[in-house]
């Protein structure tokens, strides 16, 4: 950066400086070096708005012309006041930089001449005890500005940055930032977690709270599968306002603001975040997409059963976090997409009266430009390619059903056949269903919104390109769409209907008497059948009756019929039936 005038090309000098600016500078500061990331500010700012900086300099000028004698009147001020509460103290002051003006000017939104601090006035002592005494000193001698006061000897930044904060009216009336601190903490404070060896005899302890972030990038740089997913978790990591959390032992953790216990989790350990199935803020059980606050205390219930969940995703904030479900994801996504590819290709083949063998697959997955059987197989499993045209492709003699003309399938012919294939099902597994039990929903398998298929149901699946197969119940109307695309039905099963957990989501269209306790009387008896409220949407209001969507958490169809007889028979309730749409 220091040789970067002598770039010839503007379009290359502003690349680098933009790319220090958002990069190597932040970085310098997570990692404690102040004085390279003040540096680097400095020399990118002059290159990307050289007319702010001039601007800044030029009122910076101003002053000086008024009071060059400014800094050295102040600094002799608070050694006078230090001395009579009998406090030896170092003092030194300095200008901020222009590039800490400028965005603090534009943070603010305010002009240079209001703002309260463009001089900070560092005063050195020889323990913490004393950093609090002059601190008290100070505070009972100036008028302290409002909000101005950080404690970071008592929580310390997370690249270990240690010193109390205040901005005060000082001397001659100016306004002051002062910073307080050991000499340990200036040497920290200027070369970083480098000062650490320095002070650690053997080396510094690898899990102190100031390599804590550092290993966490490691872990995200493990984890991300390209320099663009890496860059922008690292940026995630570092331009985001803190909020100090504690575990139940009373370890501090620093996290963005917005984060949520999934982040607190996966910033414990990875494990932890894993197997994170609910969270406990301040003794209560909350929900994990709730925001952390300053101050809150987090206890993370775990289970070994459970694993990351895709929708983890929407909420979680920190790098770290983000890096590992999208590892989950794809990791499982393509154990999924196998599971299905296989079954896909299964199916097809036997219809024909063919194995499906490695050696075949491996003959033609270049056809497909895959690089091996498995990326062959996921990529059917996905809805990139067709089982049809694998099959095809290994036994070429066999004959490619057309599309369109009398090769397409009718929709009430394609109906009869998903239905008669899933009553069968309930009866004994038929080889040529899929079951889609144990594949994992948003993963390789989606069940449409439109009609909320049911464990029970009568189904059949339609492949998605790029998604898998989405479940429809065989009368859902969107079926009628892919009526001229029968290569993309097909048969599958719920496959031991009844047997293991799992939460599905039914709709309901009810009617409900607009009187006091209705709500009540119907959420009562949801509750009582075990059901579960997980959405509720008023559609229609009228003096006597408001027409409601409910979508209800169930185990299977016989659950949601169970509840739907149960609200028939409820006197507040005016009529119940199954919303598909």
């Amino acid at each position: 950066m220091r040789t970067l005038t002598h770039i010839k090309d503007p379009a290359r000098r502003k690349r680098i400086a933009r790319e220090t600016m958002d990069l190597y500078a932040p970085l310098a500061s997570r990692i404690g070096m102040e004085n390279v990331k003040r540096e680097l500010e400095e020399l990118a700012f002059a290159e990307l708005n050289p007319d702010g900086r001039a601007s800044v300099l030029a009122r910076f000028g101003y002053l000086r012309e008024k009071g060059e004698q400014l800094v050295p009147q102040i600094e002799a001020e608070l050694v006078k006041t230090l001395k009579e509460g009998g406090l030896e103290a170092e003092v030194s002051g300095r200008e901020k930089t222009p590039y800490s003006i400028w965005r603090k000017m534009q943070q603010k939104n305010v002009s240079f001449e209001q703002l309260a601090d463009i001089m900070a006035f560092r005063i050195i002592v020889d323990d913490v005890a004393e950093c609090y005494q002059a601190l008290g000193l100070l505070h009972g001698r100036y008028q302290v500005l409002p909000q101005r006061f950080k404690d970071y000897i008592s929580v310390p930044k997370p690249n270990g940055y240690r010193s109390l904060h205040s901005g005060v009216i000082g001397p001659l009336g100016q306004r002051i930032e002062i910073q307080i601190r050991t000499e340990e903490m200036q040497d920290q404070a200027d070369r970083g977690v480098a000062a650490h060896w320095i002070y650690k005899q053997g080396g510094p302890a690898t899990d102190a709270p100031q390599y804590a972030w550092l290993r966490s990038l490691v872990e995200i740089l493990d984890k991300a599968p390209n320099a663009e997913e890496f860059l922008e978790h690292t940026k995630l990591e570092m331009f985001q306002d803190q909020v100090f959390c504690f575990t139940p032992k009373g370890k501090l953790i620093a996290l963005p603001r917005g984060a949520t216990p999934i982040d607190f989790a996966y910033a414990v350990h990875s494990q932890v975040g894993d197997t994170c199935v609910g969270a406990k803020i301040n003794g209560r059980m909350l929900p994990l997409r709730t925001q952390l606050s300053n101050g809150d205390q987090i206890e993370i219930v775990t289970s070994k059963a459970q694993t990351p969940s895709p929708t983890w995703e929407r909420f979680a904030v920190t790098g770290k976090a983000k890096a590992a479900i999208r590892r989950f994801i794809r990791t499982r996504q393509r154990e999924q997409y196998l599971q299905l590819g296989k079954s896909l290709l299964d199916k097809t083949f036997h219809e024909e009266g063919y194995e499906v063998t490695d050696k075949g697959l491996d003959g033609i997955r270049a056809n497909f430009k895959q690089a091996s059987t498995d990326d062959l197989v996921a990529a059917v499993g996905a809805g990139l390619v067709g089982a049809r045209e694998v099959l095809t492709a290994v036994y070429p003699g066999l004959k490619q059903p057309r599309k369109g003309g009398a090769d397409v399938v009718p929709i009430s012919r394609a109906r009869n056949k998903a239905g008669k294939a899933a009553d069968a099902g309930r009866a004994k597994k038929e080889t040529g269903q899929i079951a889609i039990r144990g594949l994992i929903p948003g993963m390789a398998v989606h069940f449409a919104r439109c009609c909320h298929p049911l464990p029970g149901d009568r189904i059949v699946g339609i492949i998605t390109t790029g998604k898998g197969v989405t479940i429809h119940t065989i009368d859902c109307a969107t079926l009628e769409s892919f009526s001229e695309a029968p290569e993309r039905w097909i048969d599958v099963g719920w496959d031991s209907v009844g047997e293991g957990a799992g939460a599905y989501t039914g709709r309901l269209k009810i009617t409900v008497a607009n009187q006091p306790g209705s709500l009540s009387s119907l959420s009562t008896v949801i509750a009582r059948h075990e059901g579960n409220i997980s959405n509720l949407r008023i559609v229609n209001r009228s003096m006597d009756f408001f027409d409601m969507v409910i979508d209800v958490e169930v185990a299977d169809v016989k659950h949601l019929a169970d509840i739907t007889a149960a609200l028939r028979a409820t006197p507040a309730i005016n009529a119940v039936e199954r919303a598909r749409n």
